[in-house]
């Protein structure tokens, strides 16, 4: 970021002034118009305060392309003096979960898993202060502001819960879930033992030593664009061959999803954010897994499997061997993305991440006040904030 500008000397005896802030700037742009701002915004990327690839720009540029081609979709962008500071992708639902009423929001789709916006570290309050101001002067028909899938933990909750504070304004947590999370200093191996009984390290070895009986069995783990299009191929097939493929949800059963998937994954790996995990069986992939590497977390995007080999448990294999993203020295935690109670990965990794969904009053008096009544009538209560 840029620093902030020198003192002016001043006599002695006298209290030097306080080094000036740089002047902040806050406005929604279309978001086609970032598509020539990517350098500044990998930039901001790498000094984010909280790590999010679902709003960097080689995966977030494609999802508008994607499921937005008319442009509808702004931008907010937060400047620091000339520096980009902050950017959330907004929009202007006008229902709200079925109900007909107006608002701002926070844009995600399917296979947007953290709405957490990027905020340069130690701007957070003021990129809160900047989009609350913004929003209070474009509401719009909007009567209040909804941000979705935010992490309730991190500097970045913590400043809009202190910002809130500051301003009395009111705010309610009307959505909250955890998700399997991998946090730990232990060794992968340690962490496998802790995680599944005997038993069932056992079961999984046993399941191994099947597999191969069938072939040879091999991991492979890239970093690298390095055979990436014959990959990604391979990924689309196997998920689409699955219960995705019959349910229509696989990234192949809709172009939009399945460029996305081609897009960001070619983009991840230009920029050194994509880990490729694959077990194979005689030269043929019945496990893959997609993870976004985001220093100082990373994030585990897509996986599928070949279910002909069910049997062996071939996704429970393949997690057994991601445990080793514990041993990188820049990777301190793993956010699974996947669903609460996950019937799989939540045997696994231990730990948990809070993510909610946060519905906050905007505009004058007497917006506050309806923002009130519809707060007090999705949660039977009165809101007391979003801390509890």
């Amino acid at each position: 970021m840029a620093s902030t500008a020198g003192t002016i000397p001043k006599p002695a005896g006298r209290p030097a002034a306080a080094p000036r802030l740089p002047a902040f700037a806050f406005d929604a742009v279309p978001w086609r118009s970032m598509s020539d701002a990517t350098a500044a915004w990998d930039a901001l990327a790498l000094c984010a305060a909280e790590p999010n690839p679902f709003f960097e720009s080689w995966y977030l540029l494609p999802a508008l392309a994607a499921f937005d081609p008319g442009g509808d979709i702004g931008l907010l962008r937060f400047e620091a003096g000339d520096e980009l500071a902050g950017l959330m992708p907004v929009v202007r639902p006008r229902s709200y979960y079925g109900r007909p009423i107006p608002h701002l929001a926070s844009w995600l789709h399917a296979n947007c898993f953290l709405g957490t916006p990027l905020v340069a570290a130690g701007l957070e309050r003021p990129f809160w202060r900047a989009l609350l101001a913004w929003a209070d002067g474009h509401a719009g028909a909007g009567l209040f502001l909804h941000l979705r899938d935010l992490s309730l933990t991190g500097p970045l909750h913590q400043a809009l819960s202190d910002v809130l504070d500051e301003q009395g304004r009111r705010a309610a947590l009307v959505h909250r879930e955890e998700r399997a999370l991998l946090a730990s200093e232990e060794a992968p191996e340690a962490y496998f033992e802790a995680a599944l009984s005997g038993k069932k390290r056992k079961e999984l070895r046993r399941q191994f030593a099947r597999l191969s009986e069938l072939g040879e069995v091999r991991i492979e783990r890239l970093t690298d664009a390095d055979g990436l299009d014959g990959w990604i191929e391979a990924f689309l097939a196997l998920e689409l061959a699955g219960w995705k493929g019959l349910a229509g949800s696989a990234l192949a059963a809709q172009p939009a999803t399945a460029h996305l998937f081609r897009e960001s994954l070619h983009g991840g790996a230009r920029r050194g954010r994509l880990e490729r995990l694959t077990l194979s069986l005689d030269g043929a992939p019945i496990a893959m897994l997609v993870t976004f590497l985001t220093p100082p977390g990373a994030f585990s995007f897509k996986t599928a499997f070949d279910e002909r080999y069910a049997r062996y448990s071939p996704g429970v294999l393949l997690q057994r061997e991601n445990l080793a993203i514990l041993g990188r020295d820049d990777i301190a935690w793993s956010d699974s993305c996947a669903a609460a109670d996950h019937p799989m990965i939540d045997h696994i990794w231990r730990e948990r991440r809070a993510i909610g969904r946060l519905s906050i009053a905007i505009g004058g008096r007497l917006r506050r006040a309806a923002f009130g009544l519809l707060a007090r009538a999705e949660l039977g209560r009165r809101p007391t904030g979003i801390s509890e």
